[in-house]
């Protein structure tokens, strides 16, 4: 089994930062794709950045030039560095990853549980 364990979150003010770090424990060969998507309240959830094997980033609209994903393929982690917060940005940060099993020997794809960012003044 693969294990995505998500932290960083809180309550920060308006145009405040916040860094969401999430670290995958298990048994798994190698790590993937990963990336962090969020939901908000009443909505669904969307992809908010994610980033492949060879470092590119991929981001969402709303969050490009103010969100910077990065990974630490040494300590099976990928980081969301968040600045210039609103309050659009309040939600429940979910970390995923595809990971190769080494139970199953194929790919899976893992979420973790979620760490809430709240932006209020």
């Amino acid at each position: 089994q693969v294990q995505l364990v998500e932290s960083g979150g809180g309550l920060v003010q308006p145009g405040g930062s916040l860094k969401l770090s999430c670290t995958a424990s298990g048994r798994f060969f190698s790590l993937h794709g990963m990336g962090w998507y969020r939901q908000a309240a009443g909505k669904e959830r969307e992809l908010v950045a994610n980033i492949d094997t060879g470092g590119n980033p991929n981001y969402a609209d709303s969050v490009k030039g103010r969100f910077t994903i990065s990974r630490d393929d040494a300590k099976n982690s990928v980081y969301l560095q968040m600045n210039s917060l609103t309050h659009e940005d309040t939600a429940a940060y979910y970390c995923n990853a595809v990971a190769l099993s080494t139970t199953s020997y194929s790919f899976v794809t893992v979420w973790g549980q979620g760490t809430l960012v709240t932006v209020s003044s």
